[in-house]
């Protein structure tokens, strides 16, 4: 009798499991997936850096100063950009109670190589923003859109 209801749960067992197969995605490209980093669901791992309201905000006042710092904190997006590390960037649209300003999503694989990348911004040495650096996992296909924001941004900042 044991082994007849062992065999009955061992039978039930592979008919459950034999139904949860998982499916090849008909349009999947090993070159592309390959050329993006993608593992087996199309994701990958980056680091996330959330630009917060720094600790000297409030302090630097001199609009031309400010409008300086800015320009660099533009100037090394663009070289992190140009460098293939930076893969998205963007100002939250407005203020909240977290005082979150803006985010940059790198394709770096530790948190010391993202603060590296970010010490030369003028606004974070300058302690305008301050940041919080997260492991982010996500679509590998998030660095594609670039070619087409380039088309459609009729100036860079």
């Amino acid at each position: 009798m044991k082994i007849l209801i062992s065999a009955l749960i061992f039978c039930a067992f592979t008919l459950c499991s034999a139904q949860q197969t998982v499916q090849q995605n008909p349009k999947f490209d090993q070159k592309l997936a390959d050329s993006l980093g993608a593992d087996r669901l199309g994701m990958k791992n980056y680091m996330l850096v959330i630009l917060k309201t720094g600790p000297k905000d409030k302090e630097i006042t001199d609009k031309s100063k400010r409008e300086e710092l800015f320009k660099g904190h533009f100037s090394n997006m663009k070289e992190m950009g140009k460098s293939g590390k930076l893969k998205m960037a963007g100002p939250f649209a407005t203020s909240n109670k977290l005082g979150y300003r803006g985010i940059f999503l790198l394709d770096v694989k530790t948190e010391d190589e993202a603060r590296t990348l970010i010490q030369n911004d003028p606004t974070i040495k300058n302690g305008i923003f301050d940041v919080e650096i997260l492991p982010w996992y996500g679509s590998a296909a998030i660095p594609m859109h670039q070619k087409y924001h380039e088309k459609i941004a009729k100036e860079n900042p």
